[in-house]
Order: C-alpha cells, then structure tokens, then sequence
C-alpha cells in the first residue's frame, strides 16, 4: 500500500515545465478544506500563517501549539499536509520526528538559519544542518518527506552559489527537496541546474506566477504566509463594508 509521504514525494517527480506542483499554504481546518475542495492534492502549512491564526509574532508560537494547529488541519483534509515546523523548535530529531507524525502530517520545512524572518538572522553552519537533517531522516525512515529550506537569500547572500552548496550537501543528508527561500527568479535555473533535486520556490506578490516559476524550474511552489495575508485583506475590506 503506497502511504500518504509516498504520495507526497511522487507528486514531486515526473513533472512538466511550467506544471509544478503547486501548494497552498492553510492557516486553519477551515482554509485547508477550501484548498482540498479546490482540487489541491497536497497542503504546506506556513508557519507565519498559524501564527497570524493563533495571535503570535512568526516564531514566537509555543511547539505544544503549533504541531495541535497542524494536527487540526490534516483532520480537516483527505490529502497529504506537509508542516512547517520552523527549525525544530530545539527538538532532539527522534523527537521532533515523533511529534511530527503523531499530528499526522507526512512531509515538513526544516530551515538552516535562527532569529527573525526578515532577514536579521544568522546562518547555521551547514555541516551541523545537514547533520541534523541526517538524523531526522534515519528517524523517520521514508515516512516523512522532508523539505530543507535554505535561507541564504533571506540572509542576505546574494550568489546562488551559496545557496546551491548549501542544498547539495542537504540533499546528499537525506533531503527530498530545498527551498532556497527568497530566491529571485532569475536565480532558479542555476539552483535548479546545480543542485539536482526538487526545489522549492515561494511565489510573492507581483512575481512570476506559478506556471512561470515552474518554466523557470521550479518543481513545487509555496506562497509561505501570502495566501492567509491576502485573506486578510479581503476581510478587511468586508469589515469596512459592513457599516
């Protein structure tokens, strides 16, 4: 019987230029029914868009929090639901792995930096990643596919370079895909090129959309917290029409 993470991991392999695979970020059971009911095959969840959910700054939302919010979203849904948990909250691997799958999702973001997500963070070293990577992948064999961002962008490191060594040496650890974060569009065909694996691209607001990044080679895309802020919006301005 194929399981839910080898579902997962085939819907990123064997795809077309210009046809990634495309995923919506929920913030809630309600948002992740709506992505489902939409023909979606698969769900991210964004870290920042819980957090806007449960009232808290991006990173500040307590672990016992955020893997119950992420468990609420694959209740809700039929699909697979990758999570993103951030930089492991300090969890040993076996650990995080555990918690990982008791809320029933089957993929997860790992990223390789700590501090502030706009870009006043630092760097790990990335042979101490890929060794955590490694040993998150012994821990949860094929059951977890795992998605290893990369935040040399975010961080300020402009070449690609950076970003494609990085990824490669998180790859050869166990990685199923990277996210070089941030990335500029003009970036991706050397990242893709370099690093030899599914990368994952975020699509921002006035940016490529997903059928360009994808053309660009993009394997899957993400929106992070933009489709539960776009939300917002639209909220917003129902508010102000109510009178």
């Amino acid at each position: 019987m194929v399981s839910a993470a080898d579902t997962l991991r085939a819907l990123h392999h064997g795809r077309a230029p210009g046809d990634p695979l495309v995923l919506p970020g929920p913030w809630d059971a309600a948002s992740a029914r709506t992505f489902e009911e939409a023909g979606h095959p698969a769900l991210a969840t964004p870290s920042a868009g819980i957090a806007l959910s449960l009232g808290y700054e991006d990173g500040q939302v307590p672990p016992r929090e955020m893997f119950a919010a992420v468990a609420r979203i694959v209740r809700s849904v039929s699909v697979p639901v990758s999570a993103d948990v951030e930089a492991g909250y300090g969890l040993a691997p076996k650990e995080l792995v555990e918690r990982l799958l008791e809320t029933g999702a089957v993929g997860c973001n790992l990223e390789d930096s700590c501090g502030d997500g706009d870009g006043a963070g630092t760097l790990r070293d990335p042979a101490e990643q890929a060794e955590f990577l490694a040993a998150v992948r012994e821990a949860a064999g094929t059951e977890l596919f795992v998605n290893a961002r990369v935040d040399t962008f975010l961080r300020g490191v402009a070449d690609p370079a950076a970003a494609v060594e990085r990824a490669r040496r998180y790859v050869a650890a166990g990685a199923d895909c990277v996210y070089p974060i941030f990335a500029p569009a003009e970036a991706i065909p050397v990242l893709r090129a370099g690093i030899g694996a599914p990368v994952n691209v975020l699509a921002r607001p006035g940016g490529p959309v997903p059928r360009e990044l994808g053309e660009l080679g993009a394997t899957r895309v993400t929106f992070g917290p933009g489709l539960a802020h776009r939300t917002m919006a639209a909220l917003r301005e129902i508010a102000a029409d109510l009178g």
